[in-house]
């Protein structure tokens, strides 16, 4: 591949993340105004099974040192890869974001060869034109928009009372990690995208992640029966919250992030986020905005049939 003059390519090790975090906070600030993103949210993307970034990612070195660029991908079920490239802002218009592309097209083709059916994803910031030009001439179109979410805690946050009949308590990871499971994989079982993981590989994805800690999860019941659940993890994200469609409707959501954000609160955390489809048919964008959650960023993922590939 040919490189603008005085530009490095090569595989991110460990010792970038903090680098490669500052990438993804200079794109928030120019995109959005605020930080969203930063090096936990890689580390966490690299702990991911079957990641490795010395074959799955690549970042651009300006000079002697400084990263400007970073691009992966990585499997999100059988047959599909997901993507992403960010090039920093003050390096753009340099041929490094269609570098990246190329990169990541050629990983794709020999992670998906041999299956027809399979289909080729990439994020990018909503809005951005130029990325966007670029996904449309290698066949890409838009699917689907999801939001980042946050809110800004106080130093206490009140954490309401539960609906009547319905209990919000910790879980014990040995206990109720197969019931949080279980909850989750039937609340999210018509989501748009969604393939359901064994609950080995679901708990073990988890626990190998940097960000792990069950003390932050939650279960709601309605007497021994699991209708609720969340997840969270240490740096202030929500994870996963699903109510099973028998209970819905009757503020369980409310009652479990309320729970979450006092928690959160307690630890001296101060912003807590969340992902979500904007297009969510639940109405979870609305719910998380009734509890003082906003807009913080948006993003759309486009995505290539791999039968489409020009």
């Amino acid at each position: 591949m040919a490189l603008p003059a005085g530009y490095e390519l090569r595989a991110p090790t460990e010792a970038d993340l903090d680098a490669i975090g500052d990438v993804f906070a200079a794109d928030d600030l120019d995109d959005a105004g605020e930080v969203t993103l930063d090096a936990d949210f890689i580390r966490g993307m690299w702990s991911r099974e079957g990641f490795d970034p010395a074959s799955d990612a690549w970042v651009f070195v300006h000079g002697a040192a400084r990263i400007v660029a970073y691009g992966h991908t990585m499997l999100d079920g059988p047959a599909i890869v997901d993507s992403l490239g960010i090039v920093h802002p003050e390096y753009r218009g340099r041929g490094l974001g269609a570098s990246l592309l190329d990169l990541i097209e050629e990983r794709v083709a020999r992670m998906l060869a041999g299956l027809p059916t399979a289909r080729f994803r990439h994020a990018i910031n909503a809005g951005d034109r130029a990325a966007a030009a670029m996904l449309e001439a290698r066949g890409l179109r838009t699917v689907r928009h999801f939001w980042h979410m946050g809110i800004d805690l106080e130093r206490t946050v009140d954490p309401g009372r539960p609906p009547d009949g319905i209990e919000i308590r910790g879980i014990e990871p040995r206990e109720d990690l197969p019931a949080v499971h279980a909850v989750l994989t039937e609340a999210f079982a018509d989501d748009w995208g969604y393939h359901p993981d064994p609950f080995d590989r679901w708990a073990e994805d988890y626990e190998s992640g940097p960000s792990y800690d069950p003390t932050l999860w939650l279960l709601a019941t309605d007497g021994a029966t699991p209708v609720g659940a969340l997840t969270a993890g240490v740096h202030g994200w929500v994870g996963e919250i699903g109510i099973l469609s028998s209970h819905r409707g009757r503020g369980i959501a409310i009652a479990l992030l309320r729970r979450s954000f006092s928690t959160f609160a307690q630890r001296g955390t101060t912003r807590v986020m969340l992902n979500v489809d904007a297009e969510n048919p639940t109405g979870a964008t609305a719910l998380y905005e009734h509890v003082g959650m906003r807009v913080t960023k948006r993003w759309d993922l486009w995505e290539r049939s791999e039968g489409d590939n020009p």
